[in-house]
């Protein structure tokens, strides 16, 4: 069996000479759990290697060693593309269904038609959305503009989606359903390359397949997981920015008469690393996120500040004494322009449409009510775009109007409130003790699901602070990214679906727990700090009931998402079996 624990990489950016004893703080930490980090080669620290398959899962399958050696190269991309292929007939099978324009797909759907036909979002009648559903070309799409709140570039890809299929329910929903089902594959390998292992990688990738949320958002027509796909490339980005950065530090360091990789201080404050193109394609990714929705704004100063301290903990493990003054020379600058003007000129870059037209709204200010400023020696076009970011900004702070569906972010994890996006019920069904069926799109995570979260997220803390695994500081960093700038905005109108940008993140939260859960395999340098030696047949017991525990949770999170998918997918059921998957008397 695969090597699942996530203890193997503990305590890589620790950066102490190897053998250091442990001081007096650690070993008081040690009835919290803390645990001295092992002895580690400093090339597996910088890179560490993949695990691999024991013998004993191929013997037990009947597998020729030398099939079963192809099956583990294939399994890297071979494991996640599979299931990908599931979330991808999960997500597209019956996506046209309910063929209604629900929720705010009446704003971002008919945006994306104007946006992708003339340039700029045009101005709807009211009522429209039933001649849509009927007759989309008969509906004359608006010249007069109209006043939108959010950039454009969820609204082109939307839109793109409509000029393939037209302008259709199926076809405004199906370019969020492709991002929906890639980043499946984008976390499978994320999670890959955080855990050097595909087993957990692949597994990660599977609860988001099957998270309730991120299954109805990736068949609506809204701009929110648009921006959770954003945010997921630009972590696989700095990821994998991270691993190839710390393998040139691996090959930079000298080596000593027996081949052993040794630090070196003057090499680890001195080195500059140079053209970094997986940082730079990170801040095209956090731009685009932001030119969705400016909550990717956090995201990207929250990611800024977790690469830079991805480089403190590289250059103090390969050596450097004063690791911090030397990335505030070398590295801090560099980081600084791949990323944050990177995304600036891409959040511009988003606006070409309302720029190049000069029809949409507020696109004259400058020409007309702002041509006195004392800024008028820029350009009109881009005092005008100020202008209408600021009218923006004021819109959303100020946006405190009730709404039968909002809820506190303190209450998400625990799905407190969600929002209903479509609801019909009918009237003479058989099949129902009250002679009704109901039809409901519900905006929920897989419950079973986000109630682990909540116990894999302290674990996850746990894990940074105690043993300062640096992945389980990516995951929190994710969470807190998406999660907490909520809390400044209480006052505003806010709703439970916003939390789908950090749901790859509990994803992987709860994988990293199933992982120590299952426990590491035999031959690892973990089962030490287990309790366990090699001849302990204990620790191959331990290792079953894990995994047979494990197992069973994964289980029945799937059997969680099968329960509750006729209220995912708008299907109709009869009412009592409907109010019997209302749990909680705020999901009604």
């Amino acid at each position: 069996m695969t090597s699942t624990a996530p203890e193997t990489q503990r305590g890589q950016d620790a950066g102490e000479p190897l053998g250091e004893q442990p001081t007096s703080w650690q070993r008081r930490l040690r009835r919290f759990g803390h645990v001295p980090r092992p002895e580690t080669s400093l090339r597996d620290r910088l890179d560490p290697p993949y695990t691999r398959p024991g013998r004993q899962v191929w013997s037990v399958l009947a597998i020729p060693p030398h099939v079963a050696d192809r099956l583990v190269r294939w399994s890297g991309w071979g494991g996640p593309l599979l299931v990908t292929l599931v979330a991808g007939l999960l997500r597209f099978w019956k996506l046209d269904q309910p063929h209604a324009v629900i929720f705010d797909e009446t704003y971002y759907a008919k945006d994306a038609w104007a946006l992708v036909n003339q340039g700029y979002e045009g101005s709807w009648p009211k009522d429209v959305d039933k001649q849509i559903l009927n007759d989309p070309s008969s509906v004359p799409i608006p010249t007069d503009p109209g006043y939108v709140v959010h950039p454009p570039v969820g609204k082109w890809i939307i839109g793109f989606g409509e000029q393939l299929f037209g302008f259709t329910p199926f076809g405004w929903r199906f370019m969020v359903a492709v991002l929906g089902t890639v980043s499946v594959l984008l976390l499978c390998r994320i999670g890959r390359r955080l855990f050097r292992s595909t087993f957990l990688g692949c597994l990660a990738g599977l609860l988001l397949a099957v998270d309730g949320l991120h299954f109805v958002m990736s068949r609506t027509a809204l701009l929110d997981l648009i921006v959770m796909f954003f945010v997921l490339a630009a972590f696989g980005c700095l990821v994998a920015d991270r691993d190839h950065a710390r393998r040139r530090w691996a090959d930079a360091l000298p080596v000593d008469a027996e081949e052993v990789l040794r630090p070196d201080a003057r090499i680890a404050e001195t080195l500059r690393l140079g053209w970094r193109p997986w940082r730079l394609a990170a801040g095209v990714m956090l731009g685009l996120a932001f030119a969705t929705k400016w909550n990717g704004l956090y995201v990207l100063a929250a990611f800024g500040l977790m690469t830079v301290l991805w480089d403190v903990g590289a250059r103090r493990t390969a050596g450097a004494v004063h690791p911090y003054r030397a990335v505030l020379r070398r590295d801090l600058i560099p980081a600084f322009f791949s990323t944050v003007p990177v995304a600036i000129v891409t959040y511009v870059v988003s606006w070409t449409g309302w720029i190049v037209t000069d029809k949409g709204y507020f696109r004259n200010w400058a020409a007309t009510e702002g041509k006195d400023s004392a800024w008028s020696w820029l350009p009109d076009w881009l005092r005008s775009l100020w202008h209408y970011e600021n009218q923006v900004y004021d819109f959303h702070v100020g946006l405190t109007s009730g709404h039968t569906y909002e809820s506190n972010p303190w209450s998400w994890l625990v799905l407190g409130r969600p929002v209903s996006y479509f609801y019909e019920d009918q009237t003479g069904c058989k099949e129902s003790a009250t002679g009704k069926c109901a039809s409901e799109v519900l905006a929920i995570g897989t419950p079973l699901l986000w109630w682990l979260a909540c116990f894999a997220l302290a674990y996850v803390l746990w894990r940074w602070f105690f043993r300062r695994d640096w992945r389980a500081g990516a995951i929190a960093c994710g969470v807190v990214a998406g999660w907490l700038p909520w809390f400044f905005y209480q006052e505003r109108t806010i709703f439970l679906f916003y939390a789908v940008v950090f749901v790859p993140f509990l994803c992987l939260a709860v994988t990293m727990m199933l992982g120590a859960i299952v426990g590491p395999a035999a031959g690892t340098g973990t089962r030490a700090e287990l309790g366990l030696t090699a001849q302990d047949p204990g620790g191959e017991r331990r290792r079953t009931l894990g995994a047979i525990a494990v197992g069973v949770l994964v289980l029945l999170i799937v059997w969680n998402f099968i329960y509750f998918h006729p209220l995912f997918t708008g299907t109709s059921i009869p009412e009592d079996l409907w109010r019997d998957r209302m749990w909680l008397d705020t999901w009604v």
